[in-house]
């Protein structure tokens, strides 16, 4: 089974910290690469990564708050300099392209070319491997959650199964294996004739919650995850303070992670004022026991 690596680029939020920078995650899979935010520091975090800033093809910004793309440029520039030729496609939410080519206009001309896709609920990309959700928080402006999915394996192609239905060895296996009919000696045979599906398995999900109050409503959407990453900006202590800018405390996250029912839940997108991590681990697992604040740089397998 292909491993899924997440990276925490960072875990800070609003401000970088001496000990923390911006929050932004790298999420790699079956050779692909895929960033989540590019606050400020990006491309250093990416040189010190296990990741190329060069190979990164899709980027999803979650909303259009400083702290979340102003990195964008000085990666962008970089990777100009080095004479990147192949297309970046750059997701944001409604506006977020005209703000981002306003500021490039001033500073960068790309030597590739960039697209620009607006973020909206529901699927907003998905391959052979696995597909990437989109769903709405609630923030001062328009934000969004990602919930990256593999795709399910509906089984695996049965080798022997095939040999005794008198399909010869060669491309007719690859063809069945896909999906197509192929006929032998007169006879039509299909997927479902040389499959086993007992070898089949839900696809793995990592949900990334940026800035929001807690929902109720994404507890569905995230439902036994296999890890869940949630912004724990402030403390249950200063509740006041969250409810005022929008944002989740430690609490809030371990009791929506507890509500879905999610594997692992992991916290980051800290207030610079809450630098002890023990108290805000220890304030997350009395409600949810398997919660884990990442290192800076660090990698998440499953």
């Amino acid at each position: 089974m292909e491993p899924i690596r997440t990276t925490f680029l960072g875990t800070s939020g609003s401000v970088p910290q001496k000990d923390k920078n911006f929050s932004a995650i790298v999420i790699s899979f079956r050779g692909e690469t895929i960033l989540f935010d590019c606050p400020e520091g990006t491309q250093k975090q990416l040189m010190q990564s296990e990741h190329s800033l060069m190979s990164i093809n899709k980027v999803f910004i979650s909303h259009m708050h400083a702290d979340h793309f102003l990195g964008l440029f000085g990666w962008i520039s970089t990777m100009t300099l080095n004479q990147r030729k192949e297309k970046l496609t750059i997701y944001s939410p409604k506006g977020g392209k005209e703000k981002i080519q306003k500021i490039m206009k001033e500073v960068i001309r790309p030597s590739f070319p960039i697209e620009y896709i607006e973020l909206k609920k529901g699927v907003i990309e998905k391959n052979d491997y696995f597909e990437i959700k989109a769903i709405p928080l609630k923030h001062e402006i328009p934000c969004y959650g990602f919930i990256f999915k593999e795709n399910d394996k509906i089984g695996e192609f049965d080798r022997n199964k095939a040999i005794k239905l008198g399909i010869p060895v060669g491309p007719l296996f690859a063809k069945l294996a896909k999906g197509e009919k192929v006929k032998v000696n007169g006879k039509t045979f299909t997927q479902k004739d040389v499959m086993n599906y007992k070898k089949g398995r839900k696809g793995r999900r990592i949900a990334i919650i940026a800035d929001t109050l807690p929902l109720k409503q994404i507890v569905k959407e995230i439902n036994q995850v296999d890890l869940l990453i949630h912004e724990a900006t402030f403390l249950d202590k200063q509740k006041d303070k969250a409810i005022e800018a929008m944002h989740s405390t430690a609490l809030d996250a371990a009791t929506i992670a507890k509500k879905a029912k999610a594997k692992k839940l992991a916290l980051f997108h800290f207030s610079a004022r809450n630098n002890d991590t023990n108290e805000i681990l220890q304030e997350a697992k009395k409600e949810f026991n398997n919660t884990i604040i990442p290192s800076e740089l660090e990698t998440i397998t499953i």
